[in-house]
């Protein structure tokens, strides 16, 4: 146990030290390069540009990969499943729904989309996420069935989203504009949204760290973990609440980025076995490295154009999967 303890310590470090590095390294990746971090200091249009586009970009990248990290890993221990990811629940299609409407409803001229992305946009996919999640709970009758709960989020996921793709048939001129929140992106992220997620994110993390020991029960079986004497429902319910917090926060910020809170906590699982406690910590750790490095490659690849971030993430997710499932065929599948 104590040389577990040590590795999750050492993981955590480690994580810590490259999250540290990769914000630093953000500050000059961009269609200038270094350049303005080198004249930051002399010139205050470079200073601008390190200060308010590229450091919160980047810490907001970090914190975006950080709730999908913690998401992913509460929604695995909840379902007992490590396929599971943050958008089972149905908040990914509820998210481009509400950003369809919004869409639809404001429109998409110069001046309006600016207004829509930075507040409409925004509230509107937070909304939607949650509203979706809501809508599962109403459907699977509350959380007391978890293979109810899963087959309604799979059902409200398909349903949301047939009703978006009707809205943007019938609006052709917000496809673009959908386009974009659907690929995932970073670049309108600032300092006020690294705020948001930032104070969501400690509070999300608060939660599932307390409730941490359900997860551990659930591992055990549910007959396992109500002979423990937990309150499943209610604790049940809570984590159900902080996955949809952080999902919703994340994916209004950022657009739908993918695999992020599917692959962080198998990455922290292959590196070391603990608890619920630490894997929820060094998920939210791993999922900020996740998508900052992607960020960082996508601004970078093929400068000064930039890739979307939820492109690269599926890509390199998807063959990060396709390669565990290769590699554990042999074993009996995934752990």
């Amino acid at each position: 146990m104590k040389s577990e303890h040590r590795r999750a310590l050492a993981l955590g470090l480690a994580l810590l030290l490259l999250s540290g590095g990769g914000l630093l390294l953000g500050a000059g990746v961009g269609s200038t390069g270094f350049d303005s971090v080198l004249a930051a200091g002399s010139d205050p249009v470079a200073w601008q540009i390190v200060r308010d586009i590229r450091l919160p970009r980047t810490l907001g990248a970090w914190l975006a990969g950080a709730l999908l990290g913690l998401a992913g890993a509460v929604a695995q221990g909840l379902f007992r499943n490590p396929l599971a990811d943050p958008y089972l629940l149905g908040s990914a299609s509820g998210a481009s729904l509400g950003v369809a409407i919004a869409l639809t409803l404001f429109g998409v001229s110069a001046t309006s989309t600016e207004w829509v992305v930075r507040l409409g946009l925004t509230g509107a996919a937070f909304v939607g996420a949650v509203a979706a999640v809501m809508l599962t709970l109403v459907l699977a009758r509350g959380v007391q069935q978890t293979l109810r709960l899963l087959l309604a989020g799979v059902i409200v996921g398909v349903v949301l989203g047939a009703v978006k793709d009707l809205i943007s048939i019938a609006s052709a001129d917000i496809l673009q504009a959908l386009q974009g929140f659907i690929l995932g992106s970073t670049g309108l992220v600032g300092w006020s949204a690294c705020v948001v997620m930032g104070a969501l994110g400690a509070a999300c993390l608060l939660l599932a760290w307390m409730l941490a020991p359900v997860l551990d029960g659930l591992a055990l079986g549910e007959a396992t973990a109500s002979s423990l004497g937990l309150p499943l429902p209610a604790m049940r319910a809570a984590l159900v609440a902080v996955l949809a917090l952080a999902t919703g926060a994340a994916v209004a910020q950022t657009g739908l980025i993918a695999f992020v809170g599917l692959a962080a906590p198998h990455l922290v699982r292959s590196a070391v076995k603990t608890t619920h406690a630490r894997l929820i910590l060094l998920s939210a750790g791993m999922g900020g490295l996740l998508l900052m490095s992607a960020d960082l490659l996508a601004r970078w690849l093929i400068a000064p154009q930039e890739l979307p971030v939820g492109v690269l993430t599926a890509v390199l997710g998807g063959s990060y999967l396709l390669w565990l499932m290769h590699r554990r065929s042999g074993r009996g599948g995934f752990r």
